[in-house]
């Protein structure tokens, strides 16, 4: 049983159909995962002029199908990981037993909840520079967030950007001293201090124009022009129905064994970025599926022959 339908969860059922293990996947609440709201993606390998984030989960989708994976548009609501085999229960009110499960729920990125964010997600909006910053080369983008990530975005748009604005709501930054000195020492950045975002401008034909800030102490409002806004206020990884049997860390991110796919209970393993708190790439989701199907059938030729 594979739960989730982004690159990790897609590439194991790839692995695992091909092995012969009968996968069954639960695409979830987000069919695709994060990359469908993702409008082009360039940094994944076999794609040479690019290709959608919708066109390319439908690619991996059709390919999992084709080696005999039984794709299900249902979301695992309970799951019952004390004893084997593995139940879960789905929207549906489905009932479903495994002898292995995979993990592969994601991670959602944190937004703001402004309307204006929603409707421009996509074309200016988004929440990372690794897969979209090459689009704002040479121009003026923001980074909203005061912690390391938001820290490590702005650095990596400096790189490519005329300019970046690194809006922050309090007077300090929370990232590590080394990235708070990496960032106080680029010309490129300005910090603008003590002011959080209302309102994303721009409209649906030629996106991001710029954003409305207020001044988190007195109220006061002021606009900014940029081409592009990063959202960098961390991510919640979606392990809710999971809590209390497996080994999360503080941030709600499971816990795998050294750099295999295995869990604290055996049978069960995870894939993708509901394992990883540092890269958060489709690449590497995929790679964290592959690695997951193999163990998975390891574990099966072990404890079922």
């Amino acid at each position: 049983m594979i739960i989730g339908s982004g690159p990790a969860g897609y590439t194991s059922a790839i692995y695992a159909a091909r092995a012969d293990l009968n996968p069954v996947l639960f695409e979830g609440i987000q069919p695709g995962g994060q990359l469908t709201i993702t409008t082009e993606v360039e940094n994944f390998p076999g794609y040479p002029q690019g290709v959608s984030g919708v066109q390319m989960m439908q690619d991996l989708k059709q390919q999992a199908q084709r080696f005999g994976t039984e794709i299900r548009n249902e979301i695992v609501e309970r799951a019952n990981l004390s004893s084997h085999p593995f139940k879960v229960e789905t929207d549906k009110g489905n009932f479903y037993l495994a002898d292995t499960i995979i993990i592969a729920t994601g991670a959602s990125a944190r937004w703001l909840g402004l309307e204006s964010e929603k409707r421009l997600m996509g074309m200016g909006v988004s929440a990372c520079a690794t897969c979209d910053g090459f689009f704002y080369r040479n121009q003026v983008v923001g980074v909203v967030g005061g912690g390391d990530t938001a820290c490590e975005e702005a650095s990596y748009l400096s790189n490519i950007c005329k300019k970046v604005y690194l809006i922050v709501r309090r007077d300090v930054l929370r990232a590590s001293k080394t990235m708070q000195e990496r960032v106080l020492r680029n010309e490129k950045i300005e910090i603008v201090w003590q002011h959080k975002p209302i309102e994303i401008l721009g409209d649906d034909s030629s996106g991001v124009s710029g954003v409305r800030l207020e001044n988190t102490q007195n109220g006061e409002q002021k606009q900014v022009e940029l081409s592009g806004i990063f959202i960098a206020i961390g991510h919640t990884p979606n392990t809710e129905i999971f809590k209390g049997q497996i080994d999360l860390d503080n941030e709600g991110y499971i816990i795998t064994k050294g750099g295999s796919s295995h869990t604290n209970i055996e049978g069960v393993f995870a894939a993708g970025d509901v394992q990883d708190t540092i890269y958060k790439q489709a690449i590497t989701a995929a790679a964290s599926g592959c690695r997951a199907a193999i163990d998975a059938e390891r574990f099966l030729c072990e404890h079922k022959g």
